[in-house]
């Protein structure tokens, strides 16, 4: 999948399952609850114990498009490119990362705070902007932002919950991310994989809602 394949499947989608837990033997569990939901983009966080080998289980099926989370420097967007990562998500902007990942085919999504630093992601090569950390009311600041920056695509993730996610798409968010609000700490740390996928269930619902709402 190129780049340009991996911005219009997360725009088809509009939302993708963000897993970060320090416990490795629970990862893949996690995971696999969020994609019987139907979660069909998921990325895992490079700061969780055996990323790359989850990554490399999950690219192996067609179905999924799968992304490398906390992405610091080329060396780690090389490892998840060759891993099977089609995406890499970074906290910050970082023009050696971006880079790197337009030279291995992937698509880059740095994180970005500013109206500065989305235009210098931009400048940069990155297809996609992350919208991070969340600001205080994030669907004011995506649809300003996209106001005078109207070819940004923007990704929030960082506080994208259930009872906004409907308010982020309307406002003209190209996709979302569910971290916490999806694979709540204590529940995965326990194996409660029944709870992770109750939860998608419900933000999945929440966002097909919000796209029947803004297509009529």
């Amino acid at each position: 999948m190129s780049a340009a394949q991996v911005v219009e499947f997360l725009g088809r989608v509009r939302a993708s399952a963000i897993l970060r837990t320090s416990v490795e033997e629970v990862a893949a569990g996690a995971m696999e609850a969020a994609v019987r939901a139907g979660f069909r983009a998921v990325e895992f966080t490079l700061t969780t114990p055996g990323a790359l080998e989850r990554i490399g289980e999950f690219s192996r099926r067609d179905d999924l498009l799968v992304g490398a989370g906390t992405v610091l420097d080329p060396e780690d967007a090389r490892a998840a490119a060759e891993a099977g990562a089609r995406f890499v998500v970074s906290p910050v902007v970082d023009e050696a990362v971006i880079d790197q990942a337009r030279s291995l085919g992937l698509a880059a999504m740095p994180g970005c705070h500013t109206p500065t630093e989305m235009l210098r992601a931009v400048r940069a090569g990155a297809e996609l902007q992350k919208l991070f950390p969340a600001p205080a009311d994030g669907p004011s600041v995506v649809r300003a932002c996209l106001g005078p920056l109207p070819f940004l695509r923007l990704v929030p993730t960082h506080g994208v919950d259930e009872t906004n996610a409907a308010a982020h798409l309307a406002a003209g968010a190209h996709a979302l991310g569910f971290v916490a609000p999806l694979f709540d700490p204590d529940e995965v740390a326990a194996g409660r994989f029944d709870l992770v996928e109750e939860r998608a269930r419900r933000l999945l619902a929440a966002v097909a809602r919000a796209r029947r709402a803004y297509s009529q």
